[in-house]
């Protein structure tokens, strides 16, 4: 990802001036950001939304930002994470990478350098081998050999309600909104009020959870879909 790719960033962070400094910066650079302002709305923001990089302080209220790197990693959530703290001693900084963070800036900083080190997140995350098998519970998919197994049985897709599972596969546990899905699997933007997604999504319940015993596509009701495995 170069400088002028737009990323979307997570900000997780309960003070007014840090938060008005870092979010300035991040809209002027043409990024989209949202924000919480404590652990527990930031874990539920992380596990319900898609980012390309969370920004953490690590003093949070209601759930600290070790507790919270720690439940994300913990639910597969795997988007780059780099802890923001005006606790900046080594063993500070060792304790939040083995909590899970990708990278630890102390406070008080240059915003310069929190954006180089969110663009080196992107780089490294662009240039990581992506999986090429795909498993959710009793579903496993192939994309190299382009098939669809769940519980030891074949299922046949067409190549939009492929590409529209693989979407909803690498993001399993998530919810996937409607409005992330014309652009993630049709490539381009049209009025998600139309039923064009809901059909396609049909299709592919009908398809992946019919005639077994437990379902793995669900609908969020008011948010998206989710695609997750029972428990």
């Amino acid at each position: 990802m170069d400088r002028t790719s737009t990323m979307r960033i997570l900000l997780i962070e309960d003070d007014e001036g840090t938060a008005a400094f870092v979010l300035k910066g991040l809209k002027e650079g043409g990024h989209v950001a949202d924000r919480a302002r404590d652990g527990r709305d930031g874990l539920l923001m992380a596990t319900s939304e898609a980012y390309d990089a969370i920004v953490a302080d690590r003093m949070l209220p209601n759930l600290d930002g070790l507790g919270l790197i720690q439940a994300l990693r913990a639910s597969g959530i795997k988007t780059p994470i780099i802890i923001l703290s005006a606790l900046g001693k080594v063993e500070d900084k060792v304790r939040g990478l083995q909590a899970g963070a990708d990278d630890y800036l102390a406070k008080p900083f240059a915003f310069a350098e929190l954006m180089a080190r969110l663009e080196a997140l992107a780089r490294r995350l662009a240039t990581a081998v992506v999986a090429t098998r795909l498993r959710v519970g009793d579903l496993d998919m192939d994309i190299l050999a382009r098939t669809v197994i769940r519980a030891g049985k074949p299922i046949e897709l067409q190549p939009r309600e492929f590409k529209l599972l693989e979407y909803l596969m690498r993001r399993a546990g998530q919810v996937v909104t409607r409005t992330m899905l014309p652009e993630g699997v049709w490539d381009y933007h049209f009025d998600p009020q139309t039923n064009v997604i809901d059909v396609h999504i049909s299709r592919l319940r009908q398809k992946v959870d019919k005639g077994f015993a437990t379902p793995l596509l669900h609908t969020v009701r008011g948010a998206g879909y989710c695609l997750r495995a029972a428990g």
